[in-house]
């Protein structure tokens, strides 16, 4: 039997602060407003209906980590999302966080199911 090789200390790092940067849910919400199409800051701020400052902190943050990509028109800085397995691994997750409330919803329903059953008996 082969033995599992225990993971390197800093992919174990690397790996914890990606998942950081996605548990957060302004720049999960920026990332869904990203989806379609580039938008300018003042786009995403009018969208999430919070500070300027605010968002581009988190813009910051998912641009250093190679999430986003920048480009500046004029004035203007527009951000795009680099890495389109980003929405993949969201949509995993979302499926099995769907999946589990399915389950949750069957085992609901065959509860109140039994219970009907008992009262009527």
């Amino acid at each position: 039997m082969q033995s599992v090789k225990p993971i390197p200390q800093e992919v174990v790092q690397q790996l914890s602060e990606y998942f950081g940067i996605l548990s957060e849910p302004m720049r999960l919400r920026i990332l869904s407003l990203l989806r379609e199409e580039e938008k300018c800051v003042q786009e995403l701020v009018e969208a999430t209906q919070t500070s300027q400052a605010n968002v581009s902190k988190h813009l910051k943050v998912m641009l250093q980590a190679g999430i986003l990509t920048r480009r500046t028109e004029g004035t203007s800085a527009y951000y795009r999302v680099e890495d389109p397995l980003t929405f993949e691994l969201c949509n995993l997750v979302c499926n099995r966080l769907a999946a589990r409330i399915e389950q949750q919803a069957r085992h609901f329903r065959d509860f109140t199911l039994a219970n009907a059953e008992e009262k009527s008996k």
